[in-house]
């Protein structure tokens, strides 16, 4: 028998040492196996180098956790049942999990009567805690593929039926299904004022509550009294606590403050169309150009004179707003007497003759200029000109006349400058001197005259002429300067005793101390 025993024993050795060396190894690691291993590693079980360092006490951990990487994972992360296990990296796997104990062996051993689920990633609560194992963890499929989803355990619990989506632990506690609780201000549409009482149905009927609009007019449309005008914005000037109260301010909130009469005019007054489509007209003509007494002559821009306070309370400054300050009888004339057209377009010309051209009295002799003469207080107050600068400057008896002694009319440019022109009836001498009064008069008076005979004219008055009347030799009435005959005959003729025998040259033998008194000879 001994003998058999050995025989059996040598041919086995024999056909370990004529194979080859992995079968070799295989074979004799196979002879010496504790054990059948269990199930999950049946294919494994001629590949003993998968779990086992071959004749090595070093530990055995780390082929573990590379065939099953996720519990590896949650190692590194601290997470699921064994990353919560205390000093986990200290201890070698196989202390807890045995092999080579039967294919039918378990070798997890789990006591689902004491197991702690709080060391899992799904503490047991409410009535969880009370469920069976089975109803998560299905049979013979690992214990960490139990879903963590309530929608994965409860779909044919959802009396929903989906239409709330599968995040049920947003109303829904672990205690019970029929204690929901939801809280709608952690979402973007937080209940506040009247929507706190409203019913859930009213915005989410049929109880679709994904894709709920939040817009106010979703809801509202129906109580839109504005007709959509003002657009989808509704919240711009309500609040949840009342359709009627408007918090709209139209100061802070637009650029265009209310002021004056605009803080009592209605919306629908200014915003006639679609407030978000169009825009609302901001110029003062937009919405008063029906108000515009002025045709349009003075531009939209209403504001330069009027205010919110009302129309008739216009408040133009053309002293401070213009080139042309209004002074005296200009302050209370009506604009359009001045401006006729557009008065932002035409260029008015600022010459008093531009307006006054039919108040010339003097026919546009005197140019356009007529603040030379005139100023606004009226034409016949004040007037002031300086006659200087014309070529009659007023001095004497002449500055003393008013002007409508020289000048008949108000066509001033016509006016003579010949003294004769107003004096021909203060004429003693009838015109024998000419018209040039002024020869021997000044302004100062008729009577205040002075002529020298001798150093004005080229015939020296001595002898008997020294105290001649100027009428004994100028006899004829002239116009202009004086022409007269100095030869003696022209005024002795009578008194030739030669009768023109002698000639005309009377001086040759004569002197003007006398007749009687003669040179020949001398």
């Amino acid at each position: 028998m001994k003998d058999r025993i050995l025989v059996c024993v040598m041919s086995v050795l024999a056909t370990l040492l004529i194979a080859p060396g992995s079968a070799r190894a295989s074979k004799l690691e196979s002879l010496v196996m504790p054990g059948p291993v269990i199930a999950g590693h049946a294919d494994l079980e001629n590949d003993c180098d998968k779990c086992h360092q071959r004749f090595s006490k070093r530990p055995q951990r780390p082929l573990c956790l590379d065939c099953h990487d996720k519990i590896a994972a949650d190692v590194k992360k601290g997470e699921g049942f064994h990353g919560r296990i205390p000093r986990i990296t200290e201890i070698e796997c196989r202390g807890c999990h045995t092999e080579h104990v039967g294919r039918d062996a378990d070798v997890v051993g789990l006591d689902a009567d004491t197991f702690d689920h709080t060391q899992t990633d799904f503490a047991l609560e409410g009535a969880h805690a009370a469920a069976r194992c089975g109803r998560c963890h299905e049979a013979k499929k690992p214990f960490r593929e139990a879903p963590h989803a309530c929608y994965a355990c409860h779909k044919e619990d959802d009396v929903h039926k989906g239409r709330l989506g599968e995040e049920c632990g947003d109303c829904h506690d672990p205690k019970a299904w029929p204690r929901a609780r939801f809280d709608h201000g952690e979402t973007d549409f937080p209940l506040a004022d009247a929507h706190e009482d409203v019913a859930c149905a009213l915005c989410h009927p049929g109880e679709h509550y994904e894709h709920t609009p939040t817009e106010c007019v979703a809801c509202h449309r129906i109580n839109d009294r504005h007709g959509g005008r003002y657009g989808d914005k509704c919240d711009s000037c309500h609040r949840p606590k009342a359709w009627d109260e408007s918090v709209f301010d139209h100061d802070q909130d637009t650029k265009w403050p209310l002021k004056g009469r605009h803080e009592k005019v209605e919306c629908d007054s200014c915003h006639t169309k679609r407030l978000y489509h169009h825009e609302t007209e901001t110029e003062c003509h937009g919405c008063h150009a029906g108000d515009d007494v002025h045709k349009g002559r003075y531009g939209d821009k209403c504001d330069t004179c009027h205010s919110p306070g009302g129309w008739p309370k216009a408040a133009f400054d053309h002293t401070k707003e213009t080139d042309w300050p209004l002074e005296g009888k200009h302050e209370d004339v009506p604009c359009a007497s001045c401006h006729r057209g557009d008065a932002y377009s035409e260029k008015l010309d600022t010459a008093c003759g531009a307006c006054h051209a039919p108040d010339d009295v003097h026919h546009g002799e005197q140019g356009k200029a007529c603040e030379r003469c005139h100023d606004p207080s009226g034409w016949g107050a004040k007037v002031r000109f300086e006659h200087g600068v014309t070529r009659f400057p007023l001095i004497g008896m002449h500055a003393a006349q008013p002007c409508e002694a020289c000048h008949l009319s108000a066509r001033f440019q016509g006016a003579p400058l010949e003294c004769d022109a107003c004096h021909e009836a203060d004429d003693d001498h009838h015109g024998t001197l000419g018209t040039s009064c002024g020869l021997c008069h000044n302004p100062n008076g008729w009577k205040r005259w002075r002529f020298d005979h001798d150093k004005q004219t080229d015939f020296v008055l001595d002898g008997a002429h020294e105290g001649l009347a100027c009428g004994a030799c100028h006899r004829t009435p002239t116009r202009g300067k004086v022409r007269q005959d100095a030869a003696c005959g022209a005024c002795h003729m009578r008194d030739d005793v030669h009768n023109g025998g002698f000639g005309t040259e009377c001086g040759r033998c004569h002197t003007t101390e006398a007749f009687d008194d003669i040179r020949i000879g001398r």
